[in-house]
């Protein structure tokens, strides 16, 4: 039984690279979609049968709801390094102290999570200039969905577990089922019961429940070292050390970056509630765009754990050149399909042309060069899958929170149009992608000149 878990491990050590990175990536980015298409099944439910306002509400929410989602995403990439680490170096009577460690911190991080969430919700709202009009509904909404996020957190940390052997299979699986379920919820809570914003929050819940069951279930049925156990749940201080060390700087360079889209938010906020519906429907083809450069990178990320462990150092290069030119390729390619028929995507959420031409600007200045956030994504990870997670995160700080708030001072202060607001995007993934090039450049210079150490 044992032999026949580990038959399913992907081999990232040996063999050709291009093909068992998109292998990999493919159910990376297609969980990602399928998570975003979900999610827009939200927006698109609430915007047909709930209202404009309601729909305005639940934009209002989206900064709010990045900055704990990217946190949890972003930490999630801490245990998938330090355990792809452990198998690249042959380690792996250790797998296990980490796996129950890893769960154990993701168990109590959810709890602190979900009541700083709860907590702090109106405070966020208010300072990203949420209007009055759309407040008690927004509150309502981002309470009820904070409930989900203990789920939320043992899901990312699971599917970590298992992309650090190479299964991206399972995770897109669970999404399949959870996503399927929510979608019928928010149907049957909205349109049947008329629970508006509630209805689609609680479904939210419900599915982020059964995906964290499942990946759980999954992980307490292996035969091998990579079996969880209730009993075993505990917190051993030099695993913890590993998965922090490169999942906290991550984590707060998730979190931050949402932070930079508060501040946007409430740019856009002073746009009133058509612009807000807008820039809603319109960040679901942002989404959909940015989770195949994302699933690039979290490709890279674990294929360069595991080589950087074994001491291969040319093959980590040739993980970062593919999946760079992979990721910029493909998320373009996905944003051209958006751009061609723009009209008929945007009217999937709305029937109001003025809510249809914040969304459709929106998509032209953002959506249509999302390719370039497989930039700054790629050579994060490929730098935190050799245990430099530090620089990249200053630097997307840097690029995306203190650039982002320089430009709403400076240049859409002197020229404030909605279209100069959405500029900022561009700008600040050419900045930041640039940068961390730049790191990566000198670390690989010095790792070929003078070995891993």
């Amino acid at each position: 039984m044992e032999k026949a878990a580990k038959s399913k491990e992907m081999d990232m050590l040996n063999g050709g690279i291009a093909g068992k990175l998109i292998l990999f990536a493919i159910p990376l980015a297609f969980s990602s979609i399928l998570q975003q298409l979900f999610n827009s099944a939200d927006v698109a439910v609430v915007g047909r049968f709930a209202g404009d306002t309601a729909l305005a509400a639940v934009g209002s929410c989206v900064a709010l709801v990045g900055i704990f989602v990217n946190l949890i995403v972003g930490l999630s990439v801490g245990p998938n390094a330090a355990l792809a680490t452990l198998i690249g170096q042959k380690k792996r009577e250790q797998i296990n102290g980490m796996l129950h460690t890893i769960l154990t911190f993701g168990a109590v991080l959810g709890l602190l999570l979900m009541c700083l969430g709860i907590l702090s919700a109106r405070i966020i709202l208010e300072l990203s200039g949420t209007p009055e009009s759309v407040m008690s509904q927004a509150l309502l909404y981002i309470r009820i969905y904070f409930l989900s996020i203990p789920f939320m957190v043992i899901y990312n940390f699971g599917s970590a577990i298992l992309r650090s052997f190479g299964d991206s299979r399972r995770p897109m699986y669970y999404l399949i089922l959870s996503g399927t379920v929510n979608v019928i919820l928010n149907l049957f809570l909205v349109i049947c019961f008329h629970l508006g914003v509630a209805g689609v929050a609680i479904a939210t819940v419900i599915s982020n429940v059964l995906s964290s069951a499942l990946a759980i279930i999954h992980l307490s049925r292996r035969p091998d070292e990579f079996q969880f156990r209730f009993r075993d749940m505990k917190i051993e201080k030099n695993a913890l050390k590993k998965v922090l060390a490169i999942g906290i700087p991550a984590g707060i360079q998730g979190a931050i970056f949402s932070v930079s889209n508060v501040f946007i938010q409430s740019g856009i906020n002073s746009f009133g509630e058509n612009a807000i519906a807008g820039s809603s429907l319109a960040l679901n083809f942002e989404y959909f765009t940015y989770d195949i450069a994302s699933a690039f990178a979290q490709t890279a990320v674990t294929f360069t754990s595991q080589n950087y462990g074994a001491g291969n150092v040319k093959r980590c290069k040739k993980v970062f050149w593919l999946c760079l030119l992979f990721g910029f390729g493909f998320t373009e390619i996905l944003a051209i399909v958006f751009m061609i028929w723009d009209d008929f995507f945007v009217s999937i959420y709305t029937t109001s042309s003025a809510v249809a031409v914040y969304g459709l600007i929106r998509m032209h200045h953002v959506c249509s060069l999302e390719g370039l956030t497989a930039t700054y994504e790629v050579e994060s990870s490929a730098l935190r899958g050799m245990g430099k997670s530090l620089e990249p995160s200053i630097i997307t700080i840097l690029g995306t929170v203190v650039f982002r708030l320089i430009w709403m001072v400076t240049v859409f202060k002197w020229i404030p149009t909605y279209d100069m607001l959405m500029n900022v995007y561009l700008a600040s993934w050419i900045f930041t992608g640039g940068a961390i090039f730049i790191v990566y450049w000198h670390h690989m210079k010095k790792v070929s000149k003078y070995g891993i150490h």
